[in-house]
């Protein structure tokens, strides 16, 4: 009778050690630092009013963080006034309950289109491109006391 039931235990206990096996998934990716430049070119027009609009976030929008009530408070602000691609010469304003729960948001600024979106000529794109290969100024080291 003790041979069944060490036997049935022994079963178990194999069972349980067998049953549960965890599997970890992982996966990199390599960034390659891509040096692509946009050959489209577009004008900014920049409205004369100023607007300002305050945002009470929603417990959705808060949960996505600050950054994220606050994108959310800029594109209700461009809807409510318009419709407009960008806010210009933005500012903002976060109320806080506690330490990280934001209870409103005020943003305000110039709300600006694009227009007349056109290809960039050869020359543009030169130009472009010198712009993007500046020299780093060179490191200038200071003596502290004469010393170092």
């Amino acid at each position: 009778m003790s041979k069944i039931i060490f036997f049935i235990f022994s079963i178990i206990a194999v069972l349980g050690l067998t049953s549960c096996t965890t599997t970890l998934n992982s996966s990199k990716t390599k960034d390659f630092g891509s040096s692509a430049i946009t050959a489209t070119f577009a004008d900014l027009v920049v409205s004369p009013h100023k607007i300002t609009y305050t945002y009470k976030p929603t417990d959705d929008v808060r949960r996505g963080g600050e950054v994220n009530v606050i994108n959310t408070a800029i594109r209700k602000a461009l809807e409510v006034n318009g419709g407009g691609d960008v806010l210009v010469e933005l500012q903002t304003t976060v109320k806080k309950k506690g330490r990280k729960d934001v209870s409103e948001v005020t943003v305000s600024g110039y709300p600006a289109t694009y227009k007349n979106f056109r290809c960039a000529d050869d020359e543009t794109l030169k130009n472009a491109l010198m712009m993007r290969s500046v020299q780093d100024e060179p490191v200038i080291r200071k003596k502290i006391l004469g010393i170092f």
